[in-house]
């Protein structure tokens, strides 16, 4: 018979053990960023701030200020709309990848599991 360690417990392995309650702590670590990045709202403007917009965490238009020198040209108002919550957009992505990358060691969000 092998020497070494037999597990007749029915228990789990302790460096196993260990794992899950890693697995679980990371799990907590990210439902919490995850809810803290939802709470967060962006910035953004555009035409040298003609234009401002502000969004929330979770990518929902809260906000939109026009200046009144621009409203003449509708056309040139709906570019800098678009530009602005465009750029509002990237900013909350890049921090959600950030953020979320960070904890999970570059691992990605495992298949979206978390």
């Amino acid at each position: 018979m092998a020497k070494g360690k037999f597990n007749m417990g029915g228990g789990m392995p302790s460096n196993m053990a260990n794992l899950m309650k890693q697995a679980q702590r990371m799990q907590q670590n990210l439902e919490q960023a995850q809810e803290d990045l939802a709470n967060k709202t962006y910035q953004a403007t555009s035409g040298g701030g003609a234009v401002s917009v502000t969004i929330s965490g979770s990518g929902k238009l809260t906000d939109l200020v026009i200046d009144e020198s621009v409203l003449d040209d509708a056309e040139m108002v709906a570019d800098l709309v678009i530009a602005a919550v465009n750029q509002a957009i990237d900013e909350k992505d890049k921090e959600k990848e950030s953020t979320l990358g960070g904890l999970t060691g570059g691992m990605g969000n495992f298949g979206g599991l978390f």
